[in-house]
């Protein structure tokens, strides 16, 4: 029995240090700005994104996108991660922040900024983030009431052929008060980087206010990258 848990300890160790070297590998210095995307589900930030790839060339990561690419791809760690999601368990901060480094890395030549959408969805992933890949540049916050939200979810679920178990008034709003305080924590820690937006407003009426943000970074990242 002793020896049984003297391998099992071994065995967890070694993956452990295998988990900080790939992230080790995967750490690379960012010369181009990293805004993390925040906002409740039903915000409208996914339309906000395709406008800034379109207008300024930035790469948009996903965590989901990533994780499920990753699962497709048939790959050991795909596998590894598949079977995590099909017992309903979270997949490891770590896993989600090395799929996040390795995207960087292979953008950063090409790329004229990183949206980081869906990520940090609690305050200790930011800081492992900006700890081990690179500091976020900005933080750009979509403000929705939970109302007009719930609306949005309800109205494109009528839309949808797909018909999903939590698409119901009750769960939407379950899920809206973990994200609430959840991203509440997030904003506390980064008030100096943050800018919140209404996001009730037109999709173009909120991307003038999200490219006045964003002309204002990228002119102070090219200035302090000259002066580096």
């Amino acid at each position: 029995m002793l020896f049984m848990c003297h391998q099992m300890a071994m065995k967890k160790e070694a993956n452990d240090k295998s988990k900080a070297a790939e992230l080790r590998r995967a750490q690379i210095g960012v010369g181009v700005p990293i805004v993390w995307i925040l906002g409740g589900p039903g915000c409208g930030k996914g339309t906000q994104c395709a406008k800034i790839v379109e207008k300024y060339g930035f790469t948009h990561l996903s965590s989901g996108d990533l994780l499920r690419a990753e699962v497709a791809s048939g790959s050991d760690k795909g596998r590894e991660l598949s079977a995590i999601m099909k017992e309903g368990k979270l997949v490891p901060n770590e896993a989600v922040l090395c799929l996040l480094a390795k995207a960087i890395a292979d953008h950063k030549c090409d790329s004229k900024g990183f949206l980081i959408d869906g990520y940090p969805r609690e305050k200790d992933q930011g800081a492992a983030f900006e700890r081990q890949i690179a500091p976020a540049d900005l933080i750009i916050y979509f403000d929705c009431s939970d109302e007009v939200m719930v609306q949005r979810i309800m109205g494109r679920a009528a839309a949808s052929t797909e018909v999903r178990a939590d698409d119901n008034e009750a769960t939407i709003k379950t899920r809206l008060a973990t994200f609430r305080t959840n991203t509440n924590a997030i904003l506390e820690q980064y008030t100096e980087k943050t800018i919140t937006l209404n996001a009730e407003r037109s999709a173009d009426d909120i991307f003038v206010d999200v490219q006045r943000a964003l002309d204002c970074l990228i002119q102070k990242k090219a200035q302090a990258v000259a002066s580096a």
